[in-house]
């Protein structure tokens, strides 16, 4: 083989390197702006479905504050009015229908009570004021005044003052699964327990109700409110139930940097 063959070989070895250097050089960058597109786009997507769970969050805060308001403002309004002609006509009737028109002042009396305090539960805005621990309080405290279920409330560990929204979501959340206790598991205990750690807040809801079988039985919308809340959260979630034996729910939710501690 003559010397320029030789040459010729070399030279052609080198530019064929070259240029799978480049083809390889050309595939990398591809493959990068690829996997960073696909990123932007899952990043944007999962943006998009938190702005839509923060929406219907939203709107469900808003609709339950018009309910509040309209039970305080007119439902307990209506009832006022009531209880005000009932005293009216106490000095009216005959002594035989005094008592059971004082049973009936007290009856009434009672409602504008309980009427007043729902009203404060669905209102985020006295929920924010008055904060976790009071409002979950208040919202057990009214099951047991009305034997709807005999309830056991506990707070652990030195108490953290949270971001008045989250506080508002991990008290729905808690709402909505004792709801669930009330119209389904056929309880007659309900339990909450708080545990305020270094770095999360531990909470633990309970009831002795029917249960169910996870597998066997789809996301209701209480369900999957409560879920999608927890995610707002960025809090851990899980809800375990055993046909017979109730149903448990564990939430775990991390402090946020501006929280006090």
């Amino acid at each position: 083989m003559s010397k320029e063959e030789r040459l010729l070989i070399l030279y052609f070895i080198i530019v064929l390197v070259f240029a799978i250097g480049v083809v390889i050089v050309l595939f990398i960058t591809f493959q990068r702006r690829k996997n960073k597109l696909l990123l932007n786009q899952l990043a944007q997507k999962a943006a998009y479905e938190e702005e839509i769970s923060r929406t219907k969050v939203e709107i469900q805060e808003q609709t339950l504050k018009n309910i509040a308001w309209e039970l305080h403002d007119n439902i307990g309004q209506l009832l006022s009015v009531t209880n005000i002609q009932l005293n009216m006509l106490h000095g009216i009737l005959p002594s035989e229908f005094q008592q059971p028109l004082n049973e009936t002042r007290g009856i009434v009396k009672d409602t504008v009570k309980e009427v007043r305090n729902l009203s404060k539960t669905l209102n985020n805005d006295v929920i924010s004021k008055n904060g976790l621990v009071p409002s979950l309080e208040v919202e057990l405290e009214r099951y047991d005044r009305l034997n709807f279920l005999k309830t056991t409330f506990m707070v652990e560990g030195e108490e953290v003052s949270l971001p008045g929204v989250d506080e508002i979501i991990i008290f729905r959340i808690l709402q909505e699964f004792s709801n669930n206790t009330l119209k389904h598991a056929k309880a007659t205990t309900l339990s909450i327990h708080l545990k305020f750690t270094p770095q999360n807040l531990e909470i633990m809801a309970a009831d002795n109700g029917v249960g169910f079988d996870t597998s066997k039985i789809s996301l209701n919308s209480g369900m999957e409110t409560m879920q999608s809340r927890a995610q707002l959260l960025n809090a851990s979630y899980s809800l375990t139930s055993i046909p017979n034996q109730g149903t448990k729910l564990s939430l775990t939710y991390p402090y946020k940097d501006e929280t006090n501690r």
